[in-house]
């Protein structure tokens, strides 16, 4: 992609405070989406393991397609599948009796970023019948769009969704601690002690939990905004580490997740795609594993992450 084209949506973390959309929520808008790959995310091993290849080919997790194998959900040349199972070109492959095709030539994931408003879920299905991310985003053939953690339905702001199941690990999974950024408007103000409390560690029903960093964001009485950081997503940790304090949250914003900063111009409810090239760049920007190159394949999901919102 030449230089002087679409500026990176890969930056560090600004040091002043980011500044919060307070328009109203956006109702049936789209963004133009730009650099669009066609079909399902192609695989590039030889002979891939079977959880991983329908991962990479967005059918799901890879914790979750273990568990679809071990159900007897699939299966490979009329034979139900096994955990670990390896596969290639001519393998017969079948999910909930339908038979699939699996492409095996290298190309890039496709990854999306959406701005999410309050008031909708990041789930497929809701008894309550509420919106849902998903409504919005643009139709996938052969696969499904993995959402990259979550945001809860009170919260807004950046959301990662991509077709690749390893791609979506690699930016989750909690070994690798990618560091996330919210803006927090809260009623009131943070004492000194209480700033500090955060930042070294407040007790939690499911164990202590505390801020990498925690910055003023200007504001007063119930309009006071704080720049934070952590590198987990336990259930409304956020929320919950200020209720801890006695501190009420009245909105809580997503600005990055890790490398990938909120594009200035994408509004509530809107999405826009990476281009191939971008995503190359955030396939480089991520750690590496224990054992494997910073753009290679990922381990097994040993757990999902929740909403720290």
């Amino acid at each position: 992609m030449p230089q002087h084209r679409k500026p990176s949506p890969f930056r560090p973390p600004s040091k002043s405070a980011p500044k919060p959309d307070g328009d109203a929520p956006v109702r049936g808008e789209r963004a133009a989406a730009t650099g669009r790959g066609q079909g399902r995310t192609p695989l590039v091993d030889a002979e891939p393991k079977l959880h991983k290849a329908l991962a990479d080919a967005g059918f799901g997790s890879r914790r979750e397609l273990e568990e679809w194998i071990v159900a007897g959900r699939i299966s490979v040349n009329g034979l139900p599948a096994h955990v670990g199972q390896r596969i290639g070109p001519d393998d017969k492959i079948r999910v909930n009796g339908k038979l699939i095709q699996l492409r095996f030539a290298a190309k890039t994931p496709r990854v999306l970023l959406y701005h999410k408003p309050e008031g909708e879920i990041v789930s497929r299905e809701d008894p309550g019948l509420r919106a849902s991310v998903f409504d919005r985003l643009p139709r996938i053939k052969g696969g499904r769009w993995i959402a990259v953690g979550r945001l809860d339905f009170n919260s807004c702001g950046l959301l990662l969704l991509t077709n690749n199941g390893d791609l979506a690990n690699r930016l989750m999974h909690p070994r690798y601690e990618l560091e996330r950024e919210y803006a927090v408007r809260v009623i009131g103000e943070l004492s000194d002690d209480l700033r500090e409390r955060l930042l070294a560690g407040v007790e939690l029903e499911d164990g202590q939990a505390r801020f990498n960093s925690l910055a003023d964001g200007g504001g007063e009485g119930t309009n006071h905004w704080y720049k934070v950081t952590l590198s987990e997503g336990r259930n409304r940790e956020i929320r919950r580490m200020l209720e801890a304090v006695g501190v009420t949250v009245s909105r809580l914003m997503r600005v990055r997740y890790g490398p990938v900063a909120m594009p200035p111009g994408l509004k509530r409810g809107m999405w826009k795609e990476l281009e191939p090239q971008q995503v190359l760049e955030l396939q480089k920007a991520l750690p590496a594993g224990p054992g494997r190159k910073a753009d290679g394949g990922g381990a097994g999901e040993k757990k999902s992450e929740k909403s720290a919102t």
